[in-house]
């Protein structure tokens, strides 16, 4: 629910943060005199009621759980759909009758829409700089020295499963080796599937995600192998240094990960167990945070357990801020306490957000959907596979047909078997 008189956006970009087409609409939106719901909602609804009807029932609004500044209310009270990123991937094989997906999130989720979306149907992007900090250390051109020695080395020993947050460039290399794609909620059962197929399994891109899932499969830690992030890997494998506990691991991490959830340590789950509360995290949390938690899982999981629980319940949630300010919210409805798990009395409030989700602000989202009633939507926000975009400058490299089309290809094969395996363990 949008509350009356509450500011809708927690900031706003600066006018150079939005591209030309875009840029007359950041300035009405600037020039109004507050972001309270009685202000934005009269000026979206003057350009958004209009390009819904004309867009009509061939369009599909998507947001993930994580935006901030009310975009996910925004994108819900205009019809769209709030979800993680396994339902938002789905969304159009879902609903083939669907022609139009526009999302509010950030690129590599939209990226993951389009790999699965039929020639009649377009997937576009509020804001193509909005990027992930974890994929941002996980690009292809990064990983690639790394896995051609991996490789040449192990040969067809050798699978890769790829975390939903990486690009299609990424995914298309867990395909070619007859590998998947996972998300946070089906990680486990993914990589045990890798590892009945292959002896070794190259786990792209969050090394804490990859930790908490060998906990899981009972995978001894020298059976584990990190490689750094960034540019460092190849040239470690290519190096002489640490063959012998490579040759040994049975699971080799690529090192980056997400800065929202590794601001949560031990004693933030110490401090809310001590006072009767029941602590949920996220499996991308340290593995010395998640071994302490009363449980853990995906944004699905989480808001689940909290919302399923009886009135009176009281929980300390690690995960991303804005997602646990909308879960507190609603979980306030139906008696509950939920509280962020980093807000421990006496140090700094480490609740923080998304930031680069929250750069899907509402000028964004009411350009797009007015310039896509006018049928001129610009070509930087349609997004297909292969896409790579600079996330500060927005530039973007879009692959020639016949690339895009094997890369499509064998992305796609991997989040086919992700979902195959999913959905199978149901």
């Amino acid at each position: 629910m949008l509350q009356p008189s509450i500011p809708i956006c927690q900031t706003d970009l600066p006018l150079d943060w939005y591209q030309e087409e875009f840029r007359p609409y950041a300035e009405e939106y600037l020039a109004l005199p507050d972001r309270t719901p009685e202000r934005v909602l009269a000026w979206m609804d003057s350009y958004m009621q209009p390009a819904l009807r004309t867009l009509g029932p061939q369009l599909m609004l998507l947001a993930h759980y994580y935006m901030g500044g009310e975009i996910v209310k925004l994108v819900e009270r205009y019809g769209g759909h709030v979800a993680d990123s396994y339902a938002l991937a789905r969304q159009t094989v879902l609903h083939p009758e669907k022609k139009i997906f526009v999302e509010s999130a950030v690129h590599f989720m939209a990226e993951s829409i389009a790999l699965l979306a039929a020639e009649d149907q377009a997937v576009y992007i509020t804001n193509p700089k909005s990027g992930c900090t974890m994929e941002m250390m996980a690009k292809d051109f990064m990983i690639r020295p790394a896995f051609d020695a991996l490789r040449e080395r192990y040969g067809s020993d050798l699978m890769v499963v790829a975390y939903m947050n990486t690009s299609g460039r990424v995914k298309a290399l867990a395909g070619s080796t007859g590998g998947a794609v996972c998300t946070s909620s089906n990680a486990a059962s993914v990589v045990r599937w890798a590892l009945e197929r292959a002896s070794k399994v190259f786990f792209v891109p969050d090394q804490h995600l990859g930790r908490n899932v060998a906990a899981q499969l009972g995978i001894p830690s020298d059976r584990i192998y990190v490689l750094p992030a960034g540019h460092e890997a190849g040239d470690r494998l290519i190096g002489s240094g640490g063959r012998d506990s490579l040759d040994a691991a049975s699971l080799v991490l690529w090192g980056s990960f997400c800065g929202v959830h590794t601001i949560f340590q031990p004693s933030h789950v110490r401090h809310w167990k001590q006072r009767g509360y029941t602590v949920v995290v996220h499996p991308e949390c340290p593995r010395e945070v998640v071994a302490e938690a009363d449980g853990f899982g995906s944004t699905q999981y989480l808001w689940t357990q909290v919302m399923a629980a009886p009135a009176g319940s009281r929980f300390a949630v690690a995960t991303e801020g804005y997602f646990v300010r909308n879960l507190r919210e609603q979980a306030a409805l139906r008696g509950i306490e939920v509280r962020h798990m980093a807000d421990v009395p006496g140090q700094e409030d480490g609740g923080c957000g998304c930031a680069t989700m929250s750069r899907n602000d509402p000028p964004h989202l009411v350009a797009l959907l007015d310039l896509l009633r006018q049928n001129k939507p610009p070509a930087l926000n349609r997004v297909l596979p292969g896409d790579q975009v600079d996330e500060v400058s927005g530039w973007r490299e879009r692959l020639p047909e016949d690339e895009r089309a094997r890369l499509a290809r064998d992305a796609r094969l991997a989040l086919e078997r992700m979902i195959e395996i999913t959905e199978a363990g149901r």
